[in-house]
């Protein structure tokens, strides 16, 4: 594996979201392909996120009110304001946009294998684009990939 490159383990055949398009567009994707997620890109095919299965089960996640006090006629938040309207705005989401995660880990086309396998095992990510320095995609990496690189010899 030592001499493994991302680009000698990538997938480069990659199915992309674009972040103006309708999420339900998006999950039927993911499940006719049968795939957990896909990256974002724009107009130049330069990275912009990752759309995945769990970003799209937060739209059916439950809102807590956050828990206030009313003191000398004034109104307390106990809770974070903030998480409530971040989760109000997962809920009503429509595009991509709205529902990927910006702050996403990329690799290298010349990564080395092991860096990339132990990235994934420390973050505990399912995929990763690969990106030339441009920030253009030039493949993916999943679990998948890394597998068949240490056993499909």
């Amino acid at each position: 594996m030592k001499n493994k490159t991302a680009k000698d383990i990538m997938t480069t055949e990659v199915i992309v979201a674009h972040k103006g398009e309708n999420i339900a567009n998006v999950a039927k994707l993911l499940i006719k392909e049968k795939i957990g997620g896909l990256p974002v890109v724009d107009e130049e095919n330069k990275v912009i996120g990752i759309i995945s299965e769990t970003d799209i089960m937060k739209k059916e996640k439950y809102v807590d009110t956050p828990r206030v006090i009313n003191f000398l006629e004034s109104i307390i938040f106990l809770d974070d304001v903030k998480k409530m309207e971040d989760d109000l705005k997962k809920i009503a989401a429509y595009k991509v946009e709205d529902l990927m995660s910006k702050d996403i880990i990329k690799v290298n086309e010349d990564d080395k294998f092991d860096d990339i396998a132990n990235i994934m095992i420390k973050k505990s990510i399912n995929r990763v684009p690969v990106v030339d320095e441009n920030n253009q995609l030039k493949g993916i990496i999943c679990r998948y990939d890394i597998i068949r690189a240490m056993y499909d010899e």
